[in-house]
Formats: C-alpha cells, sequence, structure tokens
C-alpha cells in the first residue's frame, strides 16, 4: 500500500469518524490513476463503479449529456464522488467531466463490497458518510437545476425603460426590460436559452472579445471595458446562466438573445464598478456591451462557436461508441454466422466483421462531423446589421477576430464578404445534413441489433441485448430492446429538426435569416440527442452483448449460403444443383457434397473452415 494513499484516505474530511485501521483497509483497495482533460470519470446513468478522491486537478460535475451540460460544481483536490458507490451501484445522476489533468484515488464499488461483508461495523460507517454527502449535495443541485432567473428575489424593486415606455423588475434580476418583454412576448417551447451553456458561454466570449477589440481601438476606456470582460469570464464559468430566461425559439432574428447577453453582462459589470444593477451609467447593454456589433453578427457567430463545441462532444461520445463495437468486434472474431443480403441468406461472415462495420461507419461520420466544424469557423464578426460594417472602425473586424480566436481557442476566420455571410445560413444545412447522416447510419445499426437479438426463441436469436426492464404489462417474461428502440426515436427527431432546418434556411430574404432562432435550436437539439443517445447506446447495449454461438453455427451449417463457397471447385451449375436439393431435402450442404463424392473430403473440410469462407483466398485456376 502507497503511504501516500493513506493519506489522502485520512485527511478526507467524510472519513473523519473511521479509524486508522479502517483507513488501511480502504487504502488496500485503492488505486491511483491520472486521467487527461476532456475525459469522463463517470457519465449519467452509468451505473455506480467507485468512490474516488481527486488528489490534483479539477473535474466539472455536471447535469445533462449535452457538451457542457448544467455545471453543478467543480471537484478540486481533496474532493470527493461516487459517494453512492458506497451504498449500491444506482446510476450516477450526473456526469464528471475532467476539465484540468487529474490524478485520482479510486477504490472500486466491489472490492468495497466485499470488504463490507467482512466488516460490517466499517460499512455502516460509510453508509453514514454517503448519507451525509448526497443529502449536502442534492439539496445545491436541486436549487441550481431547478430556479428560474434567482433562487429567492427580494420584495425591492427597480425601474428601466425603452422605446415602449417603463417596466418594474426585481432589483435581484441581472436581465433587463428587453429581456423582460421578450420572456411574455415569445412563451414558446418552455425552454431557456440557458438551458443550452454552450450558446451561452459563446455570447459571453463574443462580449468579451469586443470589449478587448473596442478597447484596443481606443473606444472603450480600460475601466469598462475591464468590467464587461470580467463578468463575460464569469458567465463563461458557468456564472449567471440562470439569468438567460427568453425562449429558444423567438422573433426578431435572436435580438431577444443578444439584448438578454447586453442587459446580464452590463448590470453585473455595474456590480464590478460598485454600481447598482439598472441604472446603466457607467456600462450600458447597447452603448457599451454592444458596441462595435448587431444582433445580426453576433447570433450567428454565437451558434458558430457554440456549434463547434457541441460537435467535440457529439465526436467523442460517438468515438466511444466505436470502441465499443470494435471491442466487441474483437470478442466476437471468431464466431462464424450467416451473412444476409435483403434477408435471405448470402455467405458466411463473422459476427466480429459485422460488429467492426459498425464501429467502421460511425467513425466515417465522425471525419465527416469534423470536416462539417471546420466550415462553420468563418463568421460575419464587424458586418453589424446587413454587411456593411456600419457603426465599426475600420480595423475592427479583423481585430475582434483575432481577440476571438484567443478566447475561444478556435481558428475562426472573417468571411470575405460580409454581406453574403450575413444572409446565408448554408453551412447551418450542411452541418444539419451531416447530422441528419449520423442519425440514419445509427438509426440502421439499431434496427440491425434489433433484428440479430429477435426472439428470443422465434425470430433470429444470434446475439443477446442486455436485459434492461420487463418489456410487457400483459406477457409475463417478455423483455424488448428498449436502448435501440430509443436511439431510433432520438434519430427519427434528428431527420425532422433537419427538415425544419431546411425550411427555415430556405426562408430567408434579402440581407438576413430572421429564423435563425429555430434553426439554433433545431441544431443544438439535434446535437444533444444523438450524444444522449450514443451514450446510452453504448452503456446501456452494446457493451452488454452477448452471442448465441450454437444457434450461429448451426444455422451455419444449415444454410442454403454455403454452396457460394463451392462455386469455385464444383462451378455455379453442380452449385444451383446442390442448392435444389439442400432446399427439397433439407439435407445439409456439407452431407451432400461429401455423399457424390464431387470433392476430396479433406479439400472440402478445407474450404468450409471459418477462415476459408469469411476472407479472400487463392482461387483454383479455371479450365479454359
Amino acid at each position: 500500500m502507497d503511504d501516500t494513499v493513506f493519506g489522502v484516505l485520512r485527511a478526507h474530511s467524510e472519513f473523519r469518524d473511521l479509524d486508522d485501521a479502517e483507513v488501511r483497509a480502504l487504502a488496500e483497495l485503492a488505486q491511483v490513476k491520472q486521467c487527461p482533460a476532456g475525459g469522463y470519470l463517470f457519465r449519467e446513468s452509468q451505473p455506480r463503479r467507485a468512490f474516488g478522491i481527486v488528489v490534483r486537478g479539477r473535474v466539472q460535475i455536471g447535469k445533462g449529456f449535452q457538451g457542457a451540460p448544467r455545471v453543478l460544481h467543480v471537484l478540486g483536490a481533496g474532493e470527493s464522488y461516487g459517494e453512492g458507490s458506497l451504498l449500491d451501484d444506482y446510476p450516477h445522476s450526473t456526469s464528471g467531466l475532467v476539465s484540468e489533468d487529474v490524478e485520482i484515488v479510486e477504490i472500486p464499488r466491489t472490492a468495497l463490497m466485499e470488504l463490507v461483508e467482512r466488516n460490517p461495523r466499517l460499512g455502516g460507517k460509510l453508509v453514514m458518510v454517503a448519507a451525509r454527502v448526497i443529502s449536502s449535495r442534492l439539496r445545491y443541485a436541486n436549487h441550481l437545476v431547478n430556479r428560474r432567473g434567482s433562487g429567492y428575489l427580494s420584495g425591492e424593486t427597480r425601474t428601466e425603460h425603452d422605446l415602449l415606455g417603463e417596466r418594474q423588475l426585481s432589483v435581484d434580476l441581472y436581465y433587463g426590460v428587453q429581456t423582460l418583454r421578450a420572456t411574455e412576448n415569445f412563451p414558446i417551447t418552455g425552454i431557456t436559452i440557458g438551458q443550452y451553456p454552450y450558446l451561452i458561454n459563446a455570447l459571453a466570449a463574443i462580449k468579451e472579445a469586443a470589449a478587448m477589440a473596442n478597447r484596443d481601438l481606443g473606444l472603450l476606456t480600460d475601466e469598462v471595458a475591464d468590467a464587461i470582460i470580467a463578468a463575460s469570464r464569469e458567465i463563461r464559468d458557468g456564472k449567471l446562466h440562470e439569468q438567460f430566461v427568453v425562449d429558444v425559439v423567438q422573433g426578431g432574428a435572436g435580438t431577444s438573445t443578444n439584448m438578454n447577453a447586453n442587459e446580464v453582462i452590463a448590470n453585473r459589470a455595474q456590480e464590478i464598478l460598485g454600481r447598482r444593477k439598472g441604472d446603466y451609467d457607467a456600462v450600458h447593454p447597447n452603448n457599451h456591451v454592444n458596441l462595435s456589433q448587431s444582433t445580426n453578427d453576433v447570433y450567428p457567430t454565437a451558434l458558430k462557436i457554440a456549434a463547434n463545441w457541441a460537435i467535440e462532444d457529439l465526436v467523442r461520445a460517438l468515438g466511444e461508441l466505436k470502441d465499443a463495437f470494435h471491442q466487441k468486434g474483437t470478442e466476437f472474431g471468431h464466431v462464424l454466422k450467416m451473412g444476409r443480403t435483403q434477408l435471405q441468406d448470402a455467405v458466411p461472415m463473422t459476427l466480429g466483421q459485422e460488429f467492426n462495420a459498425f464501429g467502421v461507419t460511425i467513425g466515417e461520420d465522425m471525419d465527416r462531423l469534423r470536416e462539417a466544424a471546420a466550415l462553420i469557423r468563418e463568421t460575419n464578426m464587424g458586418a453589424t446589421a446587413i454587411g456593411t460594417g456600419i457603426n465599426t472602425d475600420p480595423r475592427y473586424a479583423g481585430v475582434v477576430c483575432q481577440r476571438l480566436c484567443e478566447v475561444t481557442g478556435l481558428e475562426l476566420i472573417t468571411a470575405p464578404d460580409l454581406i453574403e455571410a450575413t444572409s446565408d445560413t448554408g453551412a447551418f444545412v450542411q452541418l444539419s445534413g451531416i447530422l441528419k447522416r449520423v442519425a440514419v447510419k445509427l438509426s440502421k445499426i439499431c434496427n440491425d441489433l434489433r433484428l440479430l437479438s429477435s426472439g428470443p426463441r422465434a425470430g433470429l436469436g444470434e446475439i443477446n441485448l442486455p436485459p434492461m426492464q420487463p418489456g410487457s404489462s400483459i406477457m409475463p417474461g417478455k423483455v424488448n430492446p428498449v436502448i435501440p428502440e430509443v436511439v431510433n426515436m432520438v434519430c427519427f427527431q434528428v431527420v425532422g429538426n433537419d427538415l425544419t432546418i431546411t425550411m427555415a434556411a430556405e426562408a430567408g430574404q434579402l440581407q438576413l435569416n430572421v429564423f435563425e432562432p429555430v434553426i439554433g435550436f433545431n441544431l443544438f437539439q439535434s446535437i444533444d440527442m444523438l450524444v444522449r443517445g450514443a451514450v446510452v447506446l453504448r452503456g446501456r447495449c452494446v457493451l452488454g452483448i452477448t452471442a448465441n454461438v450454437d444457434r450461429l453455427r448451426a444455422m451455419v451449417e444449415n444454410s442454403i449460403g454455403l454452396v457460394t463457397a463451392l462455386v469455385p471447385y464444383i462451378g455455379y451449375e453442380r452449385s444451383s444443383e446442390l442448392a435444389l436439393e439442400a432446399m427439397a431435402t433439407g439435407r445439409g450442404v456439407f452431407e451432400l457434397v461429401r455423399e457424390k463424392g464431387w470433392l476430396p473430403e479433406a479439400r472440402l473440410a478445407e474450404i468450409m473452415t471459418p477462415e476459408g469462407m469469411t476472407h479472400p483466398r487463392p482461387m483454383p485456376m479455371q479450365d479454359t
């Protein structure tokens, strides 16, 4: 046992009631692991496998499968995760994304349960540890996830005005009058923009980069620019997302979204400068936060930045699913089965070849997604209203693009023609088309999994999907392929979203497409659902698939399709004759060939080996 492991466990505050012997018993089971940034320690909805403590680095605890899920907490050195595994293997309600390379001390749940069985007294103490931590975290998470606007509003109000008149808002709110009107005008989906963290972070990144550029050009004072930058960075760190309350589907080409960001950032910047929210004397939503900008360049740029980040999550989730299929491909590498075309017996293959093909097709879509991401890194920042750059410094477009690259870490470029770029939504249509391609192919894979597992006795019954829940309220013992089914439905939704995006892009008129909000909503919903679907399919289906080896072998041996392997040796005519006889008599191909003496038995056995029937091999010379 590493003394460092003991020290980490001993220092953990929740183990204060354990004596040194009990801590040493736990330390004997622990493993020290290194995990790079971008990976997951655990995933939402997957069974709890371990209890761990962070030694160094950072882990974001988030709710939701979408990349940049709602961040509930960031674990640092000394903090723990997976306390629920001390109780049972009930699925995680959150995900743990490594945001900075971490070193962890982790104890597998299986080892813990064996220890508890030997030492019930220690087991009782660990149950108390889990109960304390989970109770505290549930209270905090419930507050973060369920609050709308603010967890608590005082009775004090402030007055704000716009061109339509004055309105009263709580002094606790960071958004202003234009956001308030939008919440009243657009009660459409019930889904707020704050539920798409990547979009909010992209908006904040744009406002930060614009403040930098305007400061560089002498258009903002250092004091005002620094306050806007600080407020924007807080939002990118996950703060104030609950203040982004306008509906994702809204009229006005995204103006309400842009003003929601402008008002929240302006009011937070006011606070940073020691002033009251709503006064806007030092930092104004339009005059300062929105300086050198228009909704018409901010909103599409935010969609593109957010989509780039979301695509990274989808590629990662698909990569994990691809690896799972290849893992099964290796496991099933020597399991012989019949391949089928048009649902009829074709020629033999291995189950491993079939699963490897699933992995390859997913890998191809990952490449297409990366290509699509590269095409949405062209922005129209500096275009302002229609692409002419009105109300901007001639140098602004180049400076803000450079600053935005620094803030986001993306290789963004300014479009060569800003008028064209402001009205054109073709890049979104192309991305949606790739998402549809992913959905179509993923759905086809799920169709195959359902078909291959059909039965269990009256269908193909070649593979077994892990049973997830009872399948019928009337038929006892029935278990349905619910995971592939739900992923099929995800894919149907993505295909439908693509049509919406197509129609919205086509409906744009003249110098602006006002339907970008519904384009963005459907893009993010498609990516989000595909991420969730890939994670669920991998964790709750693919990794648990088993093969019915004997049934597969029996179907091969009884299949007429074996005659195809004999064509190079006995000719097409004899092979056809053999197939007809096998069909009529119900006898096996191997048996009939041996009886007719058309090939030596050793040669026949060699031809009919799995290797001989599932890969290319030297062919005999044909008579001329």
